[in-house]
C-alpha cells in the first residue's frame, strides 16, 4: 500500500527485532502502510525543496504478549524535533476533558498543597494548568523545546527531558515523589517501554495512582482507525498487553474507563497494590472472548483498510471530475497517514486548514498541501472538506456553522467515506 518509493538506510533506523513489551521475538505481521513520512514533521517553503525523512510503517503483532506495535523505531531526537508544532491547548474539547479530570481527581484523592502531581509528556501545560488554579504543586516533563518553553511561559514548572527510570532515579535522589502521575496520549510513544513504566513506579509514592490516557486498540480496529498508526506511535494496547506490562514492574490496573476521545481510548488507573475493579475484570475478559489475545482478530484488518483507502480516493477523484473543489481540515499527525496512504496529493485536495498557529505556513509532510488559517475556508469556499480529524467532528461543525450556511459540505474518511 505504500505509496513512496524512497528508501530509508536501515543503518539509520533498524526495525525492532523484539517486542517491545516482553522482548519475545514471535512477532507476526498485521498492517504494512508502506514507506511513510513522519507525521509531526511539517516542512516550511524552504524545506520543501531538501530531502524529507520517510521511514517503512509497519504493524505487527507479539503471538507472546498481544501487544500490537510498530516495528521501525525512529530516534525520538529525531520526531521530537527543535520544531516540534504539537500543542495541546489548540483543542478547546481537550482542555475541557482535562479540567474535568483534574477537578475529579482533586476531590477523590484529597490533593492540597503538600500534594505533588506530576505530567509525562506534559506539553505547554494544558492539563497542569488546572492544578495550579487550585494551588497544588505541579511539576511537568517534555521532551520538545517548543511546548516546554510555552508551558514555562505561562507559569508551570516544567523540565525539558525525556522520561526514563534513569531520570526518575534522579527525581527521586531529589526527594520528589508524586501523588498523582499523569500520562496522556505518551505511553504509546515510548521507545523504551519498560524502563519508562519502570520510572513510574520509582516517582510513584505507595498509595500514589498513576492516571494513563491512550488509544484503545480495538476501537482502532473495530472502527478502521488506521491513520492513528504512525511513527510516534510505537505500540497500539489492549488490556491484555498492558495487565502483563504493568505487572511485570509491581504495579497494577486498578480501574479502567472508556473514554471517547481520540476516536476511543482508555483512561487506566494504576497503583502499586493489586485490587482490580470490575471493570478491568470485565474488559479482559470481553478481549478474551473476543479472540483480541490472538492474531486472528487483526488479520481483516489490512483489507478493510485498502478499502477505505481505495473508497476515499475514489469519491475524492469523482468529485474533482465533477468540477468541485477540495480542501482538508486537522493538520494532525492521523491526517499525515490518510493522505499518504491514500495518495492524496494537491490534485485531489488543495490545501489543509488548522487552529494551531505554529502549524501555519507550513506544509503537510508527503504530500504537501499548503496549511492555512481555519479562517481560509470562508475566504475561499471549496465546496468539500474532508475532516481529517474526524475525532472532532463535533467541534469543528460546531465552529464552521457558517461555511456550511454558505454551502460547503464536510467529508468524515472513516470508517467508511461519507459525505455530511
Amino acid at each position: 500500500m505504500a505509496t513512496h518509493s524512497q528508501q530509508i538506510s536501515s543503518t539509520v533506523n533498524a526495525p525492532a527485532s523484539a517486542c517491545r513489551s516482553c522482548g519475545g521475538n514471535n512477532l507476526e505481521s498485521v498492517l504494512d502502510l508502506g514507506i511513510s513520512p513522519l507525521a509531526d514533521r511539517m516542512p516550511t517553503q524552504r524545506q520543501l525543496s531538501e530531502h524529507e525523512p520517510s521511514f517503512p510503517l509497519e504493524v505487527v503483532f507479539c503471538r507472546d504478549c498481544a501487544l500490537v506495535q510498530v516495528l521501525e523505531t525512529v530516534s525520538p531526537e529525531v520526531l521530537f524535533y527543535d520544531e516540534y508544532p504539537y500543542f495541546s491547548s489548540f483543542t478547546d474539547s481537550w482542555l475541557e476533558h482535562c479540567r474535568r479530570n483534574v477537578e475529579e481527581l482533586i476531590e477523590k484523592r484529597r490533593l492540597g498543597p503538600d500534594s505533588l502531581v506530576v505530567e509525562l509528556a506534559s506539553n505547554d501545560g494544558y492539563l497542569l494548568q488546572y492544578y495550579q488554579q487550585a494551588g497544588i504543586p505541579v511539576l511537568g516533563i517534555d521532551p520538545a523545546p517548543g511546548p516546554a518553553a510555552a508551558a514555562e511561559a505561562q507559569g508551570v514548572p516544567t523540565r525539558q527531558a525525556f522520561f526514563t527510570d534513569d531520570y526518575a532515579a534522579q527525581m527521586a535522589a531529589e526527594g520528589l515523589t508524586a501523588d498523582v502521575i499523569h500520562a496522556n496520549n505518551v505511553l504509546a510513544h515510548v521507545e523504551d517501554t519498560n524502563g519508562f513504566i519502570a520510572g513510574m513506579g520509582r516517582l510513584l509514592a505507595e498509595d500514589g495512582v498513576a492516571v494513563i490516557e491512550h488509544p484503545y486498540v480495538r476501537d482502532l480496529v473495530e472502527h478502521c482507525q488506521f491513520d492513528t498508526m504512525y511513527h510516534e506511535h510505537l505500540c497500539y494496547f489492549s488490556v491484555t498487553a498492558l495487565d502483563t506490562l504493568f505487572r511485570r514492574h509491581g504495579l497494577y490496573l486498578q480501574d479502567i474507563r472508556r473514554l471517547p476521545t481520540h476516536g476511543g481510548s482508555l483512561r487506566l488507573y494504576v497503583g502499586k497494590s493489586d485490587t482490580p475493579s470490575a471493570n478491568v475484570s470485565r474488559l479482559l475478559e470481553e478481549e478474551r472472548r473476543l479472540g483480541m489475545d490472538g492474531i486472528e482478530y487483526y488479520r481483516a484488518f489490512s483489507d478493510r483498510v485498502q478499502q477505505v483507502c481505495k473508497d476515499l480516493r475514489g469519491l475524492l477523484k469523482k468529485l474533482r471530475a465533477q468540477g468541485y473543489r477540495i480542501a482538508g481540515y486537522g493538520a494532525a499527525a492521523k491526517a499525515t497517514t490518510l493522505i499518504n496512504v491514500a495518495g492524496i496529493d494537491t490534485d485531489l485536495m488543495e490545501y489543509v486548514v488548522d487552529r494551531n498557529i505554529h502549524k501555519q505556513g507550513r506544509f503537510m509532510p508527503g504530500q504537501h498541501q499548503p496549511i492555512r488559517e481555519p479562517s481560509a475556508l470562508l475566504e475561499d469556499k471549496p465546496d468539500y472538506t474532508v475532516l481529517l480529524v474526524w475525532n472532532l467532528a463535533e467541534e469543528v461543525i460546531a465552529q464552521q456553522q457558517e461555511y456550511l450556511r454558505q454551502g460547503g459540505h464536510f467529508i468524515v474518511p472513516v470508517p467508511e467515506p461519507k459525505v455530511l
